[in-house]
């Protein structure tokens, strides 16, 4: 992933020939969805339909149809509990949720 998000959109716009820009409505496979991420030589998408607001990464080519529509970022904000954990499922850790954030285990009696 790019340290400049600006930087690998612009090289996807580029590479791949198409218009993606962050925010910008996309279909992906006939669902409905928003550019909200760089992940690299991918589009994070997060789908209209899912209820936990997940970026997916997309192909910028793979049955991508980009929209005309832009749908601000705040419609797809969570909660801070929600963000911790996407947070830790991006770091891919060898610990547990609770050792990732800290919580100490209950010693046995």
């Amino acid at each position: 992933m790019s340290n400049n998000p600006k930087q690998s959109i612009e090289y996807i716009t580029k590479y791949y020939q198409v218009p993606a820009e962050i925010g910008r409505d996309v279909t992906v496979s006939g669902r409905i969805g928003t550019i909200t991420e760089d992940m690299g030589n991918y589009i994070g998408v997060t789908f209209h339909d899912d209820k936990h607001k997940r970026s997916l990464p997309c192909h910028p080519k793979s049955e991508v149809v980009y929209l005309d529509t832009f749908t601000p970022l705040s419609k797809f904000k969570i909660s801070r509990s929600a963000q911790r954990y996407q947070d830790y499922l991006h770091a891919d850790s060898s610990l547990t949720f609770a050792e990732w954030i800290g919580i100490e285990p209950k010693k046995k009696q």
